[in-house]
């Protein structure tokens, strides 16, 4: 049975419980005492009957869960003739999956807002004119419209001069984005300004809000480890109250006493409490742009000893920039930069593509370059404006106009030396570096704050460069000069010390991801197969998201746990109260009925959770979390 018929047949039993109970009350009053019993055990007995068969399906299962309890008090209350105990105990249990059911589905919202967000159609430019099609014809290349309102339906860079998109639904930013020209643009984000072009980059099934959409179905459909562990409770707990009420009748020779035990114990907060209070803070959490695959990763999260961060990518921004321009002649610094990203249009290297940003973000018009010769892995040749230009590292470039390479030596470690020459003469060098990302060292302060004891690099650069890098910031280790198989070692090795997270973004970073107790990506800017192997998403590219990630997995199951042990510790007291006579079966039945609505509202509150951690931001472009076929190997 799918969920809607599921919550439909929840509510027709609920209904009929409630006719049963008032019906029977009415003729009760009326002095029609029989004709009440009746109409009373008419209400109890689709409750019993469904509650039957979903323990029959249990068991096959092989899960014991305390329905039983449930289905025993009804049971003992219609056979003893305490009709009108089971008919509140009824409408009680009816009730509470009733309430458990629209609990959850409050608690899901943030997610079901995804799916219902996703576009069925798009507008596509061709021969002149627009065209709606499915979302299943885009291809890459393809030029869309996307009006006011309208919901990106697939990654792409903005073909007009600008854009300003709606980013909310996604990463829990509360700030529409600008995007200029050539900008990626989210699927799944809404176009909260004028109409705009979108040249779309993959296939719908191969963009950012598809691969959400996949998550989210991954943890919709999860369970939860504590769950299970509250299901092994219920063992323990049945007999103890099938003991309880076994020993009041031995005792007191009267099995109403039985009875009303077996109320004061039906339902139990376990079933009820847990999965509430998880999925509520599975939705909180996806609301701050980190995506969980479900309430047992959320659960792990809570109880995170040891942080494993990669450097590139992760730790540091990932893209190299400029931080300074040296200039070897008269020519001006923003001249270089101009000519040097002019020649690197033609290149596709992640160094070329940084000069070129870089340039873009000073507001440089840049020529087309002509007669252009790569070699790989050194340098640009080619003509700019005239001009024999040329591009590349320090050596490289030296050799070709005469000279003798030495600028590198004055170089911190980590930089990258990018050599320019125009017409022969080396006119200057851009100093790159990949900076680390801004309030590191606060986001390590907040991870402490929240229990992480260990927090330790995982690079495959350079030990140099990683020390350099983390340099001040307090990190338990740093182990440098890694290969992928050796940071599932260090993952597995911490491991032995308590549960270990492991945050990456590229693909020698997926092992390490799938080995760690949560494993989290850089979603935004991060390879598939991380994205695939992690158990967290962090939606927005900011890696101080962990904070408040983990500061409402540790609030959600908190409040979990308060909500399990004040029910069944009420739980335990109304049945000994009931055991020694001082609670009637029906008055049992009541005493439960508000127990359990006590501990779902306490259960609620993780909805309500809001992060210290998390200060407003804004974000400049979100990238799309690339779910097409990528070969990123980052350190």
């Amino acid at each position: 049975m799918d969920q809607t018929g599921s919550d439909r047949l929840k509510t027709a039993l609920l209904l009929l419980a409630v006719a049963g109970l008032v019906m029977g009350l009415g003729f009760y009053l009326a002095g029609e005492a029989k004709i009440a019993d009746l109409f009373w055990t008419a209400g109890v007995l689709p409750a019993l009957a469904a509650l039957v068969i979903e323990i029959l399906r249990s068991l096959s299962r092989g899960e014991v869960g305390l329905d039983i309890v449930a289905a025993l008090s009804m049971t003992a209350a219609l056979i003893f003739g305490e009709t009108l105990a089971a008919a509140v105990v009824a409408v009680m249990y009816s009730g509470g999956t009733f309430l458990e059911s629209f609990a959850e589905g409050r608690a899901r919202r943030e997610m079901h807002a995804l799916l219902s967000r996703v576009p069925r159609t798009a507008t596509r430019h061709r021969n002149g004119g627009l065209e709606d099609i499915p979302l299943d014809e885009i291809a890459p290349g393809d030029r869309l419209l996307i009006r006011q309102g309208d919901v990106v339906p697939v990654d792409g860079a903005v073909a007009s001069e600008a854009a300003f998109v709606d980013t909310s639904a996604l990463t829990g930013e509360s700030l529409p984005v600008r995007l200029m020209r050539g900008a990626e643009a989210m699927s799944g984000a809404t176009n909260a300004g004028e109409a705009f072009d979108l040249t779309a980059l993959r296939p719908a099934k191969d963009s950012t809000y598809a691969g959400i959409v996949r998550l989210v179905a991954e943890a919709q459909a999860s369970k939860a480890p504590m769950s299970r562990l509250a299901d092994r409770w219920s063992l323990g707990f049945l007999l103890v109250t099938v003991a309880i009420a076994f020993a009041a009748w031995w005792v007191s020779g009267d099995p109403i006493r039985a009875v009303a035990v077996l109320v004061v114990a039906t339902p139990c907060p376990l079933i009820l409490a847990v999965p509430v209070a998880l999925v509520a803070g599975l939705s909180r959490a996806a609301h701050f742009g980190v995506l969980i695959k479900g309430a047992g990763p959320l659960e792990t999260m809570a109880r995170i000893h040891t942080l494993i961060l990669d450097k590139t990518g992760t730790l540091t921004d990932g893209r190299p920039q400029i931080v300074s321009i040296a200039r070897a002649d008269a020519t001006s610094e923003d001249e270089i930069l101009r000519v040097a990203a002019a020649l690197d249009q033609a290149s596709k290297h992640p160094v070329a593509q940084a000069v070129v940003a870089a340039a873009k973000s000073r507001g440089l018009v840049l020529p087309v370059p002509t007669e252009v010769a790569e070699f790989a892995g050194e340098g640009v040749v080619g003509n700019v404006e005239g001009r024999r230009v040329i591009v590349g590292g320090d050596g490289f470039v030296a050799r070709r106009v005469g000279r003798v390479s030495g600028a590198a030596s004055s170089m911190a470690a980590g930089s990258v030396l990018v050599a320019v020459a125009i017409d022969g003469h080396m006119v200057g060098h851009l100093v790159m570096s990949d900076p680390l990302r801004d309030g590191t060292g606060a986001m390590l302060d907040g991870l402490r704050r929240e229990g992480v004891r260990r927090i330790l690099l995982a690079t495959g650069d350079r030990a140099d460069v990683a020390e350099r890098v983390t340099e001040g910031l307090g990190l338990d280790g740093v182990r440098a000069g890694l290969t992928p198989d050796q940071k599932v070692l260090l993952v597995l090795s911490e491991r032995k010390r308590g549960p270990v997270m492991m945050v990456g973004d590229g693909v020698n970073d997926a092992p390490a991801l799938a080995a760690a107790d949560v494993g989290v990506a850089m979603g935004a800017r991060g390879a598939a197969a991380s994205a695939e192997a992690a158990d967290v998403v962090l939606l927005v590219d900011r890696i101080d998201r962990l904070v408040p990630g983990i500061e409402i997995a540790r609030a959600a199951r908190r409040i979990a746990v308060e909500s399990v042990v004040a029910g069944i510790g009420l739980s335990v007291v109304g049945m000994i109260a009931a055991a020694c006579g001082y609670l009637t079966p029906v008055q049992g039945a009541l005493l439960q009925e508000a127990i359990d609505v006590l501990v779902i509202l306490n259960a609620l509150r993780a909805l309500r959770i809001n992060p210290r951690a998390l200060s407003p931001v804004s974000l400049q472009g979100p990238l799309p979390i690339d779910l097409g076929e990528q070969t990123k190997s980052v350190a």
